[in-house]
């Protein structure tokens, strides 16, 4: 009996020391747990490749990264475990001396037909000049020529690529528009192609439309004639055949703009080369007439020249009948025809 009650008492001793031992061994698995994932900066969360393991000096696991100085520090203890490492992110240092530190390459354009995202050999390096200031021999210059024609034909394969590099140096060249307004027109022949508008049409013509509807749509308006004359449009043939695509291209892409005559006032002051002063002259001038209805159906430009020659009159700046006629792209006859109407509104 007794002998039972002996071995029931160290059984109990035994499944207790057991239960004991089991608490202990998980408190220092969590202790452990807790101890890998620290819970400081945000900075310490992230790992370095340079370091594994325990600092050698507090037994610590939790390390710092300074990216700046590349180094892995102890958090804890502040021992450097790791310097000079290579800093695998984008340099940021800036070479050129200005602000910008980004160092990505230019942005993303619309005026190029592959938007400015490949690589490209510039004609501009295989010149002879160039070439002897690069330090290249002849032989080496036919070679980069033949590169730079080789990658010229493989970004061209297809039809498509080579009707938006036609069109997109057009705008380029002969659009003479700031860059902003150029990928508008830009954004207006990609939008034409989709639509089917080129296909039949030549691309000169609709990059033309192009521009003069990009142009009209951010108020800087340019005459047909000078659009015409920009794209060697020269014949009645071809400026006819281009108000057609105008037209077309603004019923498809619903941009429609009714031109007034202000929208030319700087344009033309700027051609005549004209003070200052005789701008404000020309829309104080015209804010006294506009209202009239005896402006509908006459010319924008003709109004627009006809007001800033009057205004020029008035400052003591005046420019000749023939210089406004060629700036405004009408004729000395009805240039003396909207005076006339002019002179009558102004003695009412």
């Amino acid at each position: 009996m007794d002998c039972t009650i002996q071995l029931e008492v160290d059984m109990m001793k035994r499944e207790a020391q057991d239960q004991k031992s089991s608490v202990n061994q998980s408190k220092k698995e969590g202790s452990r747990k807790k101890a890998i994932v620290p819970n400081k900066r945000p900075s310490r969360a992230r790992g370095t490749e340079a370091v594994s393991g325990k600092c050698r000096i507090c037994d610590s696991n939790s390390w710092d990264t300074d990216s700046v100085r590349g180094e892995t520090i102890c958090a804890e203890c502040g021992y450097v475990a790791a310097e000079n490492m290579i800093d695998p992110g984008a340099e940021w240092t800036n070479h050129s001396g200005g602000d910008d530190r980004s160092r990505v390459g230019a942005p993303t354009t619309l005026t190029l037909s592959d938007k400015g995202l490949s690589t490209q050999i510039s004609r501009s390096d295989l010149t002879s000049g160039a070439a002897a200031r690069h330090g290249m021999s002849g032989k080496n210059l036919r070679e980069w020529r033949r590169r730079q024609r080789v990658d010229q034909r493989s970004k061209t394969r297809d039809s498509r690529s080579r009707n938006l590099t036609t069109a997109m140096q057009f705008i380029r060249d002969k659009g003479d528009l700031p860059p902003q307004i150029e990928q508008e027109a830009a954004n207006l022949y990609r939008h034409a192609m989709k639509e089917g508008i080129v296909t039949g049409r030549s691309i000169r013509g609709v990059t033309a439309a192009c521009v003069y509807i990009a142009a009209r749509q951010a108020e800087i308006p340019r005459r047909i004639d000078v659009i015409a004359k920009a794209f060697d449009m020269v014949t009645e043939v071809e400026e006819k055949e281009l108000k057609r695509t105008i037209r077309l291209v603004a019923r498809k892409m619903n941009t429609h703009h009714i031109t007034g005559p202000e929208e030319y006032f700087e344009k033309f002051h700027s051609d005549l080369q004209l003070p200052p002063n005789v701008l404000g002259e020309t829309r104080d001038l015209w804010d006294k007439v506009s209202k009239d209805l005896i402006w509908q159906g006459k010319k924008p430009s003709g109004i627009a020249g006809c007001i800033l020659y009057k205004a020029s009159q008035n400052s003591g700046s005046s420019r000749t009948q023939s210089e406004v006629c060629k700036v405004s792209g009408i004729s000395e006859v009805t240039l003396r025809g909207l005076l006339k109407i002019l002179n009558q509104m102004l003695s009412e």
